[in-house]
Formats: structure tokens, sequence, C-alpha cells
């Protein structure tokens, strides 16, 4: 079928189409007048995403604002919300409506249930571009219409700080144990510290061991020194078992020194004597006695400063034993006080692992604790829903729109139809195709006047020859 075919049937069969059309409209405008007004109370609810929470302090993430507004959403439509609505209304209470509950379930189910499923049914929650979400509610009451709405937004409201609420008073009663058990391991680390101090009798470990440990350095360097002293006194005893007038500390020795050069010079004196006055003379004789005993002092002075020497690595020797004896006692000391320390130090860990354990839970348990008592939520009443002037349905206007354009597509349906069941040649093609025929011309329609009474007009009865030449059939 061409577009020229198209038109032709619906300039043909016009009024059937201007029929079809007008009783679609008449016929929605009539059902539209006889249906009962229904007004929609509007409330609104600002949801405060990008705000920092007032009490974690922290503020949601842009990219998770749509996924946080559908979930708004779906609580608003929950049946949570509504049977909260039906207790704010004290629907639940209306005997009426219980009456309805039985007859329509014979008792089964929850008559809360029964009724939010009621108040859902009216229920429009539209989400907007921006973070408020608007609450729709229809009803043939204006005052039952933003009574409601009102209603939902107080329950959602109530609904939402629930949702909040109730998880921090079990994340309090969770932590409030933690906390306690904790506590009891911290006193019992503290105690087990306590404890090992005073049975050691440790005040301040890293003092004491750092004295100890220095003087255990000043114990090791005496030693060192003293050992050194002692190989040299050693040396020297040796030297004096062998030849002792030969010692270092005998030829440094002064009064050795000064008799040994008294003795030099009486056996000069005596040289000198023996050559002039002889052996037997008694100058000679006292020279010889005094010499002896200058020899005798001298080996008797040797004698004492060589004793000194073994005297002195005696001594030497001892107090190497006694600084040795005192290093020994001085390291068990340090390593006593270290083990000390590292019993203490594993003490310590267990008792700031304790703290910090507690200090965590504690902080925790102080914030699900503001959390569980607070009163606000991000949500916030942004706009109270009015008893509405005019009625949102039905809308005459709208709905005539809707039935023109509805109409006039039954309207050609029904044209089309109408031909189908009983087709006519409408076009000079519509000959061609039916009779297999080339069409030379064709007559133009007669004036209805001139065609009743009988008359012809020439002008308008002429035939008019058209470019179409072919074979007859």
């Amino acid at each position: 079928m061409s577009i020229a075919q198209f038109f032709a049937i619906l300039v043909a069969r016009w009024k059937v189409v201007m029929a079809v059309l007008l009783a679609t409209l008449v016929t929605t405008i009539g059902i539209s007048l006889i249906l009962p007004k229904t007004y929609t109370g509007s409330a609104s609810v600002l949801v405060q995403v990008a705000t920092p929470d007032p009490i974690v302090g922290m503020s949601l993430a842009s990219q998770l604002v749509p996924q946080v507004i559908t979930s708004q959403v779906e609580i608003l439509n929950s049946d949570r919300v509504a049977q909260r609505v039906a207790r704010l209304m004290r629907l639940n209470e209306n005997a009426d409506l219980r009456a309805q509950w039985q007859e329509a379930t014979q008792g089964v189910g929850s008559f809360e249930s029964w009724l939010g499923d009621m108040l859902q049914i009216n229920l429009q929650v539209v989400p907007g571009q921006s973070n408020i979400i608007v609450v729709n509610y229809k009803s043939p009451d204006r005052k039952l219409a933003a009574a409601t709405a009102n209603a939902f937004v107080k329950a959602y409201l109530e609904t939402a700080l629930e949702l909040r609420v109730d998880p921090a008073r079990q994340s309090t009663a969770f932590f409030d144990e933690r906390a306690k058990s904790l506590r009891q391991q911290l006193e019992k680390a503290q105690t087990a510290l306590s404890t090992y101090q005073r049975e050691n009798g440790i005040v301040a470990t890293d003092e004491r061991i750092d004295i100890e440990t220095a003087r255990l350095n000043e114990l090791s360097s005496q030693l060192v020194a003293v050992q050194a002293v002692a190989t040299e006194s050693s040396s020297r005893q040796a030297a004096a078992n062998v030849a002792s007038d030969r010692v270092q500390d005998v030829l440094n020795n002064g009064l050795v020194a000064q008799l040994r050069g008294e003795l030099s010079r009486q056996e000069s004196v005596l040289s000198q004597l023996t050559a002039r006055l002889g052996d037997a003379h008694p100058q000679v004789q006292e020279a010889k006695a005094t010499i002896a005993g200058l020899r005798s002092r001298v080996n008797s002075e040797v004698a004492r400063v060589a004793g000194g020497v073994v005297v002195s690595n005696r001594i030497n020797q001892s107090r190497e034993a006694e600084i040795r004896a005192a290093l020994d006692t001085q390291r068990e000391r340090v390593l006593k006080l270290k083990a000390q320390r590292d019993g203490m130090s594993s003490l310590l860990r267990d008792v700031d692992n304790a703290q910090k354990a507690y200090d965590t839970v504690l902080a925790r348990l102080n914030t699900t604790s503001i959390e569980s008592q607070a009163t606000m939520t991000n949500l916030i009443e942004f706009s109270r829903a009015t008893e509405p002037i005019e009625p949102s349905s039905p809308q005459i206007l709208l709905n005539s729109i809707v039935a023109v354009f509805l109409g006039s597509i039954l309207a050609v349906g029904v044209a089309l139809m109408l031909e189908f069941m009983n087709r006519r040649v409408r076009s000079p093609n519509d000959v061609a195709q039916l009779a297999d025929l080339h069409v030379i011309g064709y007559l133009p329609k007669p004036d209805r006047k001139t065609w009743l009474f009988g008359a012809r007009r020439g002008a308008s009865m002429q035939t008019r020859l058209v470019g179409y030449q072919g074979k007859a059939a």
C-alpha cells in the first residue's frame, strides 16, 4: 500500500475515522468525569551525603552517592517503614480495618503487614537529580494524603535512626565486654611486672645495668694494667734471682750507688796506703776493715733491693688475682642484670601490648557508645506535605490528549479494517493492480447537483487522456 492509497482510504472513510476518534475522546472524558478525584500529598527528604558525619567525622566518597540514594529509596519503600506508618497513624487500632483484614485474609498473616501493603499501593518515592527524595501519597481525602506523606517521612527518619543506632548498641555491648576482658589482662600483666621487680629488687633496670656495665669495663681496664705491671715485676724478679746486683732497681738505687762509690774510693785509698805503708800498717788494716764494712753494706742493700722486687712482684700478682676475682664477680652481676632485664622486657612488652589493645577497644567503645545514643542522622525533613488544593487525578486535559492520540490510531485501524473487508477502487493504481490492465484515462467525479437533475456540463464531462498505453486484457 502506497502513501497515496493510504490517504485516499482515510479521505474516503473520514466519517468512520471522526466517529471513532470522537467516541474515544467522549468516552475518555466521561470516564474521567465519573472517576473519583484523587489528591497527592508530597513531602521531601534531604540526604546530606557530602557533609562529614558529626560523630565519626568522615564524609562519604562522591562515587558512592548514587548507591546511598538508591538505598534510601529502598528503605522508604520497605515494609518496615510502611508498618511503622500504620502504627504512627494508629491504623492498627481501627476496628473497621481489622474487620476488612479478617474478611480478606481469614486472619492469616500479620495485620500490620497487611496495612503496610495497603499503604504501599498508593505510595510513590521519586529520587530527584540532587540529594532530595520526594515522597508522594495518593488518596481521595486531601487531608489523609498530606498526613500519610508526612507520616511516611517521619517513619523513614525514625527507621533510619534505628538502623544506625541498633548496630551501634550491639557493638557497644560487644566492645564493653571486650574492654572488661582486656582490662583484666592489663591488670594481670602489670601485677606480674610489679611482682618481678619486687622480687629482683629492680627499680630502674636500664640505669642500674649501665652503671654495672661501666664498672665491669673499668675492672677490665684495671686488670689489663695490673697484668702488664705483674708481667714486668715477674721479669725483674727472674732477673734478680739470676744476678741481683745487675737488676735495674739495684742499679737505679741511690744508696747502693753511693755505697759503691764510697767503696771504690776506699779501695783506691787502700791501694795508696798499701803501696806507701805496707799491709801490716794499722792504717792499712783500718782501711781494709772499712772496705769490708762497705762491701757488706752494699751486699746487704743489694739484697734488700732485690727482696723488694720479689715483694713487689708478689703484691702485683695478688692484686691481679683480686681484680680478676672482682671482674668475674662483676661479670656475673652484669649477666644476671641482663637476664633480669630480658625477663622484665618480656613483661613490659606484655604490659604494652595489653595497654594498646585496651586503648584501641576503649576508643572504639567510646565511639560506638556515642553512636548508640545519637538522635540525629544525615537525613533532614526538607519539606512537609500540605493539603493539596487541586486533585492530581483524573487529569482531564492529559487524558484528552492521550485519548486523541490513541483514538487516532484506533480510528485509522478501523478505517483500514473496513477497507480490507470491502475493497474499493480509490485510484487508477487500484484498477491496474486489481484488473491487471493499463489505465488509459479516467473520468472526473461528477457534480452532485448536476448528477441528481440529469444535467451534464460539457466541461466537467470531458474525457481526459493520460499517457498510458498498453495491451488490453
